[in-house]
């Protein structure tokens, strides 16, 4: 084994035993003696009490695997990190997002996960938040981009950012001008909302179940583009994030001022199932990019 490599010494710590040590590393029980000889040569310490074949970790021996084991872990790491450079990851990722993340948000993720792994495909699959919840437990994709948070347990949860939410106002309505609203303001007002299953329906929901009133919906939508034209076209206001629906022309967008008026957007996963190596890389690459925004 290479020198500084520990995985012998762990092994044997844990096992506490030569031979069976000697039969896991698959090398000679004399050959490991003789390592152990010499690393308690070289420390000028017994590392274990012996009992025969037997041994225990004495006092010496506890604070050398405590290192050992760390170092032992840094080392597969570098190595891990090495072959990741040597042998980019090859594969597809199948991944799911709403549709509102699909202007900016997938293609940045995308585009700098590509930079480092070129040779990873994507297949993309869009939809409502359950939906893409439904497809990553089942299977049939490996990962979604979603807001808010699943309450699925079974859906593992990378945050990426958050996203501050407003309401959606034709220009010429009364509370157009105002600096920010909250969703008393609000109680008695038409709301266009996305369809159930959505994510923002369901922020929808929470927000005015919290502030204990009842929205009047008066239409429902599929997505935010279409959302925006009808609240535009005089058919009611509509909650939704700030960022990026304050320029559609004939609406202006408000913030709200309730404490919990926020999307968290993340990645979810399955937790049953092993992710591949791309997948993973994703993961890690896209929670990079989180601190920059949507």
């Amino acid at each position: 084994m290479p020198d500084g490599d520990y995985e012998w010494f762990v092994t044997l710590a844990e096992l506490e035993h030569v031979t069976a040590a000697a039969g896991q590393l698959h090398i000679a029980q004399p050959t490991l003696t003789r390592m152990l000889a010499r690393l308690e040569r070289q420390l000028g310490v017994a590392l274990f009490d012996r009992r025969g074949k037997r041994l225990a970790l004495n006092t010496y021996g506890r604070i050398f695997y405590e290192h050992a084991r760390r170092a032992q872990s840094e080392l597969d790491s570098a190595r891990r990190a090495i072959d990741d450079l040597a042998n980019p990851a090859v594969g597809e990722i199948r991944l799911g997002f709403l549709g509102s993340f699909g202007s900016t948000v997938v293609p940045r993720l995308i585009a700098g996960f590509a930079e480092a792994s070129p040779r990873v495909t994507f297949t993309l699959e869009e939809g409502a938040a359950e939906s893409i919840g439904d497809l990553v437990q089942s299977g049939s994709i490996d990962m979604g981009v979603v807001s808010p948070r699943p309450q699925a347990p079974n859906l593992a949860w990378r945050g990426l950012f958050r996203q501050r939410l407003g309401v959606a106002f034709p220009c010429d309505h009364a509370l157009a001008g105002a600096a920010a609203v909250s969703m008393t303001d609000l109680a008695d007002e038409p709301f266009v909302a996305m369809r159930p299953g959505f994510g923002m329906r369901r922020l929808l929901d929470e927000l005015c179940a919290a502030a204990q009133i009842q929205p009047r919906i008066v239409l429902e939508s599929a997505n935010l583009t279409s959302t925006v034209g009808l609240v535009a076209a005089g058919l009611g206001i509509s909650l939704m994030p700030i960022d990026g629906s304050d320029h559609a022309p004939g609406v202006s967008v408000l913030p709200l001022a309730d404490a919990d008026a926020y999307r968290d957007v993340g990645m979810i996963w399955n937790s049953g199932r092993p992710l591949s190596r791309p997948a993973r890389d994703f993961i890690a690459s896209a929670a990079a990019l989180h601190h920059q925004g949507p």
